[in-house]
C-alpha cells in the first residue's frame, strides 16, 4: 500500500528521533561511567527512556494513520494518546530512580566526579542534537496535528534544559576541585535532582493532556469556538448540544441543532452543510455529525402546530385554516402530493396526516384535506 506524504513525513521524523536517541545513549553512558557523574548517568537513563518513547511514537504513528475499519469505526488515532501515556509513565519511573540515587549520594555515599573535557563535550553535543530533533518533531506535529509527535517533541525538549543543568553541575564540581571546596562537590547530585524536577513538571503536563484524550475530554476551547461559529449560520435557531472528542490528529464533533419547524428537508440539509463548513474552517480534518430538530411552535399558534405535524412526514401543506364552530375546531388545508401518485395512494397520505393532526391536537374535531 502506497503511503501518503503526511504519513511518510511523520514516520521519517519519528525514525530520525530513534536514531538520535541511540547515539546519545551511547555517548552519555560511556562518559558518565568514565567520569562518575550522576548527572550524566541520569541523562543517559533519560535518553534511554527517550529511545523507548521514540520507538513507541514511531510505532504509534504507523498504526494511527491506518484508515477506519469495522472494528475501529473512529479510526486508530487513540494509539497516539496511548503512546504519549506510556512516555509519561516511563518518565516518572526515570525520575524516581534519579531522585533516589541523588539522595543516596547527597547523604549516604560519596562518589568522585571527574568533570573532564569529554563530559562537557558530550553534553554540548547532546544539547545540539536535542535542539534540532525537538524542533523537527514540533514542526511536523503542528503541521499534521499529531499528538504522539507533539508529546515526543515535548519529551525531547526537556533534554535541552536538563543537559544545561548537568553542565552547570559539572562546572561547580570543577570549581570545587580547583579550590578545595568539598561542599560544592554536591553540585552534581543536586543538578540531578533539578533534572528530575524538570522532568516531573513536564511529565505532569504531558500526562494531564494524554489522560484527557484517553477519557474523551473535550479539547480545551474547541466547544466554545465551534458554538460561536455555528451561532452565526443563518437558519440555526439554537445549538442544543455539542460534543467533541480528540482521536489522534482528528477531532470528532457531534452537534444537535434546532431549526424552524416549517423548514423544508432540502433547506435543513443546506443549513447543516453550512454548519459543517463553518466547523471545517476551524478544524479542517474534523469528522462532523449533525442532527437537526424542528422548533416547537408557540403554544397558541394552532396553524403552526399543524404545519409542524405535516413537516414530520415531509408533507407540504398550504392554505391552512383553523376555525371554531360551537366549541369545536375545524381545520381545512391543501396537501401537495406527487402528480404521478395513484388517487388511492394520495388518499392514504391524506388519511395518515388527518390522524396525526387529531392525535397531536385533541382539540381538533374535523380535518378537511384537499389534494
Amino acid at each position: 500500500m502506497v503511503q501518503s506524504i503526511p504519513t511518510q513525513e511523520k514516520q521519517a521524523v519519528a525514525l530520525t528521533s530513534v536514531t538520535a536517541a541511540i547515539v546519545l545513549i551511547a555517548m552519555k553512558l560511556i562518559v558518565g561511567l568514565w567520569t562518575g557523574s550522576l548527572g550524566i548517568i541520569s541523562e543517559a537513563m533519560h535518553s534511554g527512556l527517550d529511545l523507548v518513547a521514540a520507538l513507541v511514537t514511531y510505532i504509534s504513528v504507523r498504526v494511527s494513520d491506518k484508515p477506519a475499519d469495522p472494528d475501529h469505526p473512529f479510526g486508530h488515532g487513540k494509539i497516539e494518546s496511548l503512546s504519549a501515556f506510556v512516555e509519561t509513565t516511563l518518565l516518572f519511573l526515570a525520575c524516581a530512580w534519579i531522585i533516589w540515587e541523588a539522595i543516596r549520594r547527597l547523604f549516604y555515599h560519596n562518589v568522585h566526579v571527574e568533570p573532564s573535557l569529554a563530559a562537557f563535550s558530550v553534553m554540548f553535543i547532546a544539547i545540539t542534537i536535542d535542539t534540532f530533533r525537538s524542533r523537527a518533531l514540533f514542526r511536523v506535529a503542528r503541521k499534521y496535528n499529531s499528538q504522539a509527535l507533539e508529546a515526543d517533541a515535548l519529551h525531547f525538549s526537556t533534554d535541552v534544559y536538563s543537559s544545561s543543568v548537568v553542565i552547570l553541575g559539572l562546572i561547580l564540581v570543577y570549581i570545587a576541585n580547583q579550590n578545595n571546596l568539598p561542599w560544592l562537590r554536591k553540585a552534581d547530585p543536586v543538578a540531578a535532582l533539578i533534572v528530575a524536577g524538570i522532568v516531573v513538571y513536564i511529565s505532569l503536563r504531558l500526562g494531564k493532556r494524554t489522560v484527557e484524550a484517553l477519557v474523551d475530554a473535550s479539547p480545551e476551547g474547541s466547544s466554545s469556538r465551534i458554538a460561536e461559529a455555528v451561532s452565526r449560520v443563518p437558519g440555526v435557531l439554537r445549538l442544543d448540544r455539542i460534543r467533541t472528542r480528540q482521536s489522534g490528529p482528528r477531532l470528532f464533533v457531534d452537534l444537535r441543532l434546532t431549526l424552524h419547524s416549517n423548514t423544508a428537508l432540502e433547506h435543513a440539509k443546506a443549513v447543516a452543510d453550512l454548519v459543517e463548513s463553518s466547523v471545517h474552517q476551524l478544524f479542517p480534518d474534523a469528522d462532523v455529525v449533525i442532527h437537526t430538530t424542528p422548533s416547537e411552535p408557540p403554544t397558541g399558534d394552532l396553524v403552526e402546530k399543524i404545519r409542524s405535524i405535516a413537516n414530520r412526514r415531509n408533507f407540504q401543506v398550504h392554505e391552512v385554516t383553523a376555525y371554531e364552530v360551537k366549541g369545536c375546531i375545524n381545520v381545512i388545508l391543501d396537501l401537495e402530493v406527487e402528480p404521478s401518485l395513484r388517487l388511492d395512494t394520495a388518499h392514504d397520505q391524506a388519511t395518515a396526516l388527518e390522524q396525526d393532526i387529531k392525535r397531536g391536537l385533541p382539540e381538533v374535531c374535523e380535518v378537511n384535506i384537499h389534494l
